[in-house]
Parts: C-alpha cells; structure tokens; sequence
C-alpha cells in the first residue's frame, strides 16, 4: 500500500488523536474509513461527470438559467 502525506490543522488532529485513543482505533483506520464515506457519496457526481452528454446538458441548463431562459410548465413536458 502506497502512503501519503495529509495536513490536518494541530486542532483536528489532536481531536482525532483523542476519538482514536478512546476508540482503541488507530487515526490512519479513521481517516481510511472516512475516505472511502466520501468516495461512495461521491460515486455518483464521478458517473456523471464521465459522460459527455450529461455534462453539455448540464452546461446548457446552467447557461438557461443564467440568461433566464422560459422553462416549459409540467403540462408541457413529454412523458
């Protein structure tokens, strides 16, 4: 397994130091567990962002919204 070096600001560190120490856990269990809660939340934004068209029709909606764009109402949209 390859390392990497995080900075966590003294204050969180030390907190997590003391969870961990109450836990019987090791802070490198934590921080593992907690990178793979914010992989799995963000599975999700990653499928997206990796088709193409997904993102030009999200671009395209933004860019409607930004020039105020008239929407269409619930009675006009297809099924």
């Amino acid at each position: 397994m390859a390392t990497a070096t995080v900075r966590i600001p003294e204050k969180k560190r030390d907190i997590l130091k003391v969870i961990a120490s109450i836990e019987k856990r090791e802070m490198k269990e934590i921080l593992g567990e907690l990178i793979d809660e914010y992989i799995e939340r963000h599975k999700e934004t990653l499928d997206i962002l990796s088709k193409p068209e997904w993102v030009d029709m999200m671009v395209k909606g933004k860019a409607e919204i930004t020039q105020a764009v008239q929407g269409k109402s619930i009675d006009e949209l297809e099924d």
